[in-house]
C-alpha cells in the first residue's frame, strides 16, 4: 500500500480548487478534460516535454500505467489513472472540514512570522510552573515563548550551543564557593559572555500525601521511615539541590528508598505521590498544591533566566523584560503558591548573585 505525504506552500493567496493540491492529480485531471498531452500542457502553462516527462516518471514511481499511449488516438487515462482521480476526489470531499481546519491552523501559526509586532523567543528551561503561567500571559503581549523544559544543565548547554536564545535554571540564594551548585554551573557560565536576569524566588520541599500521614519533616525522616522516595533526573536543578541537601546532612543517596526512581517534572513527581506510587519527593510548592498534596518547605531557591550578552538587546528579549517588570506579571506570580518576585525582568550581576569568580584576588595575585 502506498503511503501519503502531506506538504504545504507559502503564497500570497490560496489558489482556488482542491484543498490539498497534488501535481500528479492536476496533470491527470488536465489530460482528462483536454484530451491530449499538448492541450493539458497549455492549460497548465507547462511545456509538452515537462508534462510528458512527469507522467512517465510517475508511471515508473507507481508501477502502473497512467495514460493509454495509443498512436493516433486522443490521450486517455488508464483505469488506474481514473481510479487515482476518483480516490483523490473522494478524499477531498470527505476530509474537507478537517483540511480546512488544518489550513486555518497553519495560517494562524504563520501569521506570527508576518506580523512585525509579534515576537518569538526560544527558551530551554528547568521545569517551572511560573514559566507556564508566563507563557500564557506573554501571548497577550504578542510574545510567543517557544519553551522546552529540560534539566538546568541541558538548558544552559543548549544556550551555549546556539540551540535557544534564553535558558532557565535555579540555585540556592547566592550559593557559596565549593558548593555543588558552583561545580555544576560555573563551567557553563562566563561573566562578560552571559547576562543574568531575575525571574522568581520559590520554595522547594517535600511533596507528601494529604495530611502528611508519615509525619515527614526532612530528608532524615524520609530515610528513617523508609518512605518511598521519587527523584528527578541527573542534570536537573532539583537533583542538584537534593544532592546538596544530602551532602549538608552528611547522608548517602542510598539511604533514600527510591533515590534511583525518577520522574521528568515536578508535576510528574506530584502525580506519582497522588496516585500512591510514592510517599515523598522533592519539588515545588505550586505542583503539590495543584494536586492537593501536603508540602513541607525545606529550602528557597532563586530561579534565573540567562542569555548571551549580544542577544540582550534583541526585540524578543526586550519584550520579555518589559513583561516581567510589569504589574500584571507581578500579581500573577504572587498568586502562585510558594513564589515571590525576585528582581523579575532586571539584568543582574552574574558574579554577585553567583559569587564564584574572585576577580579582585586575581588582580592582587598578578601584582
Amino acid at each position: 500500500m502506498r503511503k501519503i505525504e502531506l506538504s504545504y506552500a507559502l503564497a500570497a493567496r490560496r489558489k482556488p480548487g482542491a484543498l490539498i493540491r497534488n501535481p500528479l492529480m492536476e496533470l491527470l485531471n488536465a489530460v482528462r478534460e483536454h484530451g491530449s498531452i499538448s492541450a493539458a500542457a497549455r492549460a497548465l502553462g507547462l511545456s509538452y516535454r515537462h508534462v510528458w516527462g512527469e507522467l512517465k516518471r510517475w508511471e515508473t514511481e507507481l508501477g502502473h500505467s497512467l495514460i493509454l499511449w495509443e498512436k493516433g488516438q486522443a490521450a486517455r487515462l488508464s483505469e488506474f489513472g481514473d481510479k487515482l482521480l476518483w480516490a483523490e476526489q473522494q478524499a477531498q470531499a470527505r476530509l474537507a472540514p478537517q483540511i480546512e481546519a488544518l489550513h486555518a491552523d497553519l495560517e494562524r501559526a504563520f501569521a506570527v512570522a508576518f506580523d512585525d509586532t509579534a515576537h518569538v523567543l526560544t527558551l530551554f528551561a528547568s521545569h517551572d510552573d511560573g514559566l507556564i503561567a508566563l507563557r500564557e500571559q506573554a501571548l497577550a503581549a504578542q510574545l510567543h515563548l517557544d519553551t522546552r523544559f529540560c534539566g538546568s544543565v541541558d538548558a544552559i548547554s543548549a544556550l551555549n550551543e546556539g540551540r535557544c536564545v534564553m535558558a532557565g535554571f535555579h540555585t540556592p540564594p547566592r550559593p557559596q564557593p565549593g558548593s555543588l551548585a558552583q561545580r555544576t554551573y560555573q563551567p557553563l557560565l562566563q561573566p562578560g559572555r552571559h547576562k543574568l536576569i531575575g525571574f522568581a524566588r520559590r520554595w522547594q520541599g517535600l511533596m507528601v500525601a494529604p495530611g502528611n500521614p508519615l509525619a515527614l519533616t526532612d530528608l532524615r525522616s524520609v530515610a528513617a521511615k523508609r518512605a518511598r522516595f521519587i527523584n528527578r533526573a541527573i542534570g536537573t536543578g532539583t537533583r542538584v539541590l537534593l544532592d546538596s541537601m544530602l551532602a549538608e546532612a552528611k547522608m548517602e543517596a542510598a539511604q533514600l528508598a527510591g533515590y534511583a526512581n525518577i520522574e521528568p517534572s515536578h508535576g510528574a513527581v506530584a502525580q506519582a505521590i497522588a496516585s500512591g506510587a510514592a510517599d515523598a519527593g522533592l519539588g515545588i510548592e505550586a505542583a503539590a498544591t495543584a494536586r492537593g498534596l501536603g508540602f513541607v518547605r525545606l529550602a528557597q531557591e532563586d530561579y534565573y533566566l540567562v542569555c548571551l550578552k549580544d542577544a540582550l538587546d534583541q526585540p524578543p528579549i526586550q519584550a520579555l523584560l518589559q513583561l516581567l517588570q510589569g504589574p500584571a506579571w507581578q500579581q500573577a506570580l504572587a498568586r502562585l503558591p510558594g513564589y515571590e518576585s525576585l528582581d523579575s525582568g532586571r539584568v543582574l550581576s552574574l558574579s554577585q548573585r553567583l559569587p564564584w569568580w574572585a576577580f579582585a584576588s586575581r588582580k592582587n595575585k598578578k601584582r
